[in-house]
């Protein structure tokens, strides 16, 4: 649950803070969540942890940055496909391409 924590904690501090200094507090959480899930083998919160660094790294205009994270997690898998956070990836993944394509 390690992972699950640093991750719930940038989701609150990025919901508590418009302060931009606390952005990087907010980013070392969710890179923090995503090494130890990836260090125990915790692919579920692998993916959760992806997800919202994701997101974050979207909302700071790093779309680049957030489509290779995430499609490097996503590109893991080879069941769960219609779990909730998998059909998440998979919309995430298709607004981030979109956004590349449409930047390019």
């Amino acid at each position: 649950m390690e992972a699950e924590a640093w991750r719930v904690r940038g989701e609150l501090l990025l919901a508590a803070t418009d302060d931009g200094a606390r952005f990087a507090t907010v980013e070392r959480c969710f890179w923090r969540a995503l090494a130890v899930a990836r260090r125990r083998g915790m692919g579920c919160f692998v993916l959760r942890s992806a997800l919202s660094l994701a997101r974050f790294l979207r909302a700071q205009g790093r779309h680049a940055e957030a489509h290779t994270l995430l499609s490097d997690v996503y590109a893991g898998f080879t069941e769960g496909f219609d779990t909730v956070d998998m059909r998440a990836a998979r919309e995430l993944l298709a607004q981030l391409t979109a956004e590349q394509m449409l930047a390019a």
